[in-house]
């Protein structure tokens, strides 16, 4: 198949991946359901084990459905390169474990996802690494927190579960003025929406659980970026041993095929849910960057084309209320995870009392009437008919 020489609009890129040379060339790629490989000779053998991410020696190195996988994804973000991984949190621990050691600093912002902030308020103390929280929105306290020894700054942007938004292209300047790393969270922007390498983030990490997979049934991360720092995570990952399954990573990137459709729908029924919510005297305030009322809305869309379908409200009642209105829900299912076709609805305050303490829950901003909703592919007006629903039994 003869490709032309332009480079291919995004959408046509996440259909048209790197697959294996097979002779007749597969349609759909197969899955390499294998541990190992066998090469032809001892010296072919001697080059395999040592290749970064080999697609053809041991799974726990590489894969072929690896390397489609992480090549659909480096191409989508910008990327030269692209690793898997089991999970997302998966992909983020080795990452750090390759970029700092004993005696560093990270420079993190301060409303993240809660297994983001557990891993560098607890896992890296142990470690004697040391770390500072900022407010993402204010960039002269990211410039503030570095010191001689800060080696990595943590950028998540919308941010879980508030939606908060960061200055990327500020904080990746500020960073690269002190020959510091950056590795930004894109979960829940994705590509489509935001690519954080283009406003001159080093790393860019997704989990792919989510809108990259799309559907539920696989769980896996990916890391992108340029091939030196990729090899560097690379070789702490033959140790990590977060093997990503070949099914798991042809799940992913069959989801990704579809990507750029999903989310003309996911934002389009984000902002119209928000809208519907802002309107709502039982919310107190509704956390989605694409509406206007939003304080970092100018930020937001000056690096964004789209706001995803995920947001999340606080209702006047508190605890109580955020338990009727999750509960009342029909579509809406009560569970974790977010970016899949269906709808759901959970309650952070008591979804991350298992990683975080309850000063951490009150420093991250976890209100107790927080609900956060992330809308699937269902007709819009169906998901407003469902919170109008419950949110009238609530105001009984």
């Amino acid at each position: 198949m003869c490709m032309s020489e332009h480079e291919l609009a995004p959408a046509t890129a996440a259909i048209h991946t790197k697959r294996p040379v097979l002779g007749a060339r597969p349609i759909s790629s197969p899955i390499f359901q294998t541990t190992t490989f066998a090469l032809p000779s001892a010296a072919e053998l001697s080059r395999a084990a040592v290749e970064v991410s080999s697609p053809g020696f041991y799974t726990r190195h590489g894969n072929p459905n690896h390397a489609e996988l992480g090549d659909a994804v480096a191409t989508l973000e910008g990327a030269e390169r692209g690793l898997v991984f089991a999970s997302g949190m998966a992909t983020l621990t080795t990452a750090v474990f390759a970029l700092v050691r004993s005696g560093d600093h990270v420079v993190a912002q301060r409303s993240m996802y809660g297994g983001s902030l557990s891993l560098i308020q607890t896992l890296l103390t142990r470690l004697g690494v040391n770390y500072t929280l900022v407010d993402q929105s204010d960039l002269s306290a990211w410039a503030n927190a570095c010191t001689s020894a800060t080696r990595l700054m943590l950028i998540e942007s919308p941010s879980n579960p508030r939606l908060e938004i960061t200055d990327i292209a500020g904080v990746a300047s500020i960073a690269r003025e002190r020959g510091i790393v950056t590795l930004a969270d894109n979960t829940f922007a994705t590509p489509v929406n935001q690519r954080p390498i283009d406003l001159g983030v080093d790393l860019v990490w997704h989990s792919a659980t989510k809108y990259l997979a799309g559907h539920s049934d696989a769980s896996a991360g990916v890391i992108v970026g340029p091939g030196t720092l990729i090899e560097t995570i690379w070789n702490i990952s033959l140790t990590v041993g977060a093997v990503l399954g070949p099914f798991d990573a042809w799940l992913v990137t069959r989801g990704i095929r579809s990507l750029h459709l999903r989310l003309e729908r996911h934002n389009a029924t984000g902002a119209a849910v928000a809208e519907y919510l802002r309107r709502r005297a039982e919310v107190s305030v509704v956390h989605y960057p694409g509406l206007v009322t939003h304080p970092s809305h100018d930020i937001a869309a000056r690096q964004m084309s789209g706001f995803g379908g995920v947001l999340s409200f606080e209702l006047r009642g508190g605890f109580a209320a955020a338990a009727s209105v999750i509960e009342g829900l029909e579509l809406f299912q009560l569970s974790a995870s977010l970016g899949s076709v269906e709808s759901l609805a959970v309650h952070p305050a008591s979804m991350w009392g298992a990683v975080l303490t309850n000063e951490e829950i009150v420093a991250a901003g976890l209100q107790p009437g927080l609900v956060r909703l992330s809308c699937g592919l269902e007709d819009p007006s169906d998901l407003i008919d469902d919170l109008d629903r419950s949110l009238n039994l609530l105001a009984r």
